[in-house]
């Protein structure tokens, strides 16, 4: 039962924050190159891996800019990025 309401809710929401979804990745286009989502595969709880999937808020390829760390400031933020 809990897993039934968990994917309801989950779904109202992506419904309903749908058309902000659509505002942002536009945003993400129209500011600059490379995809609208960042993709990284990480390791959860009891080492099991997953992928996350998320709005890109860096420049592509940051991570050949500079260090893993971002600090106030960083040139490879982008604008859009700032915003989120």
């Amino acid at each position: 039962m809990r897993r039934f309401v968990d994917v309801v809710a989950s779904s109202a929401g992506l419904v309903l924050l749908s058309p902000i979804f659509v505002a942002v990745a536009i945003s993400i286009r129209a500011t600059g190159r490379g995809p609208i989502f960042f993709r990284q595969e990480r390791v959860g709880r009891h080492g099991i891996r997953f992928r996350i999937y998320k709005f890109r808020t860096m420049v592509a390829d940051a991570a050949r800019w500079g260090s893993s760390v971002t600090v106030g400031g960083d040139v490879r933020v982008t604008r859009v990025g700032r915003f989120l």
